[in-house]
């Protein structure tokens, strides 16, 4: 970014005249994020229902709950050509469409097929959602405000979770603590799902009411149009046509990597995209979605009472968001690499806790009193240190750490193996679980403990580095 771009005609920064509307459109973008959090969150609530309905096993039951993460993956891999077709806006629009038709068809299945049918339709809207909405942000936004509003679409995931979390809770002392009990004609698991049309509709009203991206209009020859939407946001003092002409070259200049750009090394890919790689693979094993995804069920199979099991998964979606804002306060201040560090000790003791906790068997159908006190706690704790750590700082990393000329494509490849490992770790945990809980948890421990040398010997810090510094 040229500092002739950044500034106004009078040589000052540029500043949007009307920061609030800046604020208001890169809110309504991170409403995909939201979409993103309260779906990967509301399967939560309907587990058991799903399980006792249809009278499946745990495997059956897995790849029904995993099997949205297929739709996201092909969504986020598809959404950035479709964005460059028809623009990020209509993108949008066409996502909020599917995770509303998702929404209502999830509430009314006609058999298990056709509920992993809608499953996958509205994994594929949040897929596109989960990558339109940071590249509308980061094209929109202001150079001065770009980080903090690039910061939204996380804060959106997290919200929408423990959103999700306090709906479905409700929901279930509203239908008795029963997740099959009646509520407006349905069983109340099917209203969890259905209550998604409500922030999927909202997301796609929102789009209405924003601006097109400046880059994409550029790239389509609506030059003026582009010119009143930078005015819009950065300000009439910001020198325009510098804007308009930086922007422009850049789009000529870049490199758009492939995948062939990222061959090379002794094993297949060149050593960063491992790297990259790498970090995707461990934020999962270490098994955070089966908070997320299995949270009520799993205290339910150790004697806690439904409906207090659901306020417990609301509470440690709570402590998600607060672990997200420490580490979106941190990141820029004390570094990348010690945060994760930091991150994967507390994720250790957490989950070996839960290991140890899981270990005892059940009495009247209950963990004894301290261990079932010592598996809460420690589960609130695991979800801090990775909401503090791990969760924000590989999105960093990924979004610094390649060159130049293979960012894009690496991103690619490191976020697809993260949408793998986060199927693996989804679909294989109540099988798992049926083995053995305890062990299940000690495999999530090792993966924990095994991040901490990773980092320590093949991530490099990147902070206060630019992007052309990479490579």
């Amino acid at each position: 970014m040229t500092s002739t771009a950044q500034a106004s005609k009078s040589g000052a920064p540029a500043h949007p005249d009307h920061l609030g509307h800046v604020i208001f459109i890169a809110a309504a973008a991170a409403m995909g994020g939201f979409l993103f959090g309260y779906d990967s969150s509301v399967i939560n609530g309907a587990v058991e229902a799903i399980r006792d309905r249809y009278d499946i096993g745990s495997a059956a039951l897995a790849q029904v709950i995993a099997i949205a993460l297929i739709g996201c993956a092909i969504g986020a891999a598809t959404a950035g050509r479709i964005a460059d077709r028809i623009g990020r806006i209509r993108c949008m629009q066409i996502s909020a469409g599917l995770f509303t038709i998702s929404a209502v068809g999830s509430a009314l299945p006609f058999a298990l097929w056709d509920l992993a049918l809608w499953r996958v339709v509205g994994g594929f809207a949040i897929g596109m959602a989960s990558v339109i909405g940071p590249a509308y942000i980061a094209e929109v936004a202001p150079p001065a405000y770009r980080g903090r509003l690039g910061s939204f679409q996380q804060a959106a995931i997290v919200i929408g979770i423990a959103i999700s979390q306090l709906v479905n809770w409700g929901l279930l002392n509203a239908a008795g603590g029963d997740q099959r009990g009646k509520l407006m004609g349905l069983e109340a698991w099917q209203v969890m799902l259905g209550v998604m049309v409500v922030p999927a509709v909202l997301y796609g009203l929102l789009s209405f009411a924003i601006p097109e991206s400046p880059r994409f209009l550029l790239s389509v020859g609506k030059r003026e149009r582009a010119r009143e939407i930078l005015a819009e946001v950065e300000g009439e003092s910001a020198d325009l046509d510098a804007r308009v002409a930086e922007i422009e070259h850049a789009m000529k200049s870049e490199h758009k990597s492939t995948f062939k750009d990222l061959l090379g090394g002794g094993f297949f890919f060149m050593p960063i995209v491992w790297i990259g790689i790498g970090l995707s693979v461990f934020q999962q094993f270490v098994g955070i979605n089966v908070a997320f995804y299995y949270s009520s069920t799993l205290w339910q199979s150790v004697g806690v009472d439904p409906t207090d099991s659901f306020f417990y998964s609301f509470t440690t979606s709570i402590i998600n968001i607060v672990g997200t804002v420490i580490a979106m306060i941190f990141v820029d201040r004390v570094g990348r690499r010690p945060l994760a560090l930091v991150g994967s000790v507390g994720m250790v003791i957490g989950l070996a806790l839960e290991a140890w906790a899981f270990s005892y068997d059940l009495v009247d159908g209950k963990l004894p009193t301290a261990q079932g006190w010592t598996a809460l706690i420690a589960a609130h704790i695991f979800v801090l240190f990775f909401a503090l750590s791990w969760g924000v700082v590989v999105w960093v990393f990924l979004g610094e750490m390649f060159p130049n000329r293979l960012r894009a494509a690496a991103l690619g490849v490191a976020a697809s193996a993260q949408w793998i490992a986060n199927w693996a770790i989804t679909a294989s945990f109540p099988s798992l679980a049926d083995w053995n809980l305890s062990a299940t948890y000690i495999i999530y421990t090792v993966f924990a403990a095994l991040s901490i040398p990773f980092v320590l010997k093949f991530v490099k810090e990147t902070k206060g580095k630019s992007l052309e510094e990479m490579g």
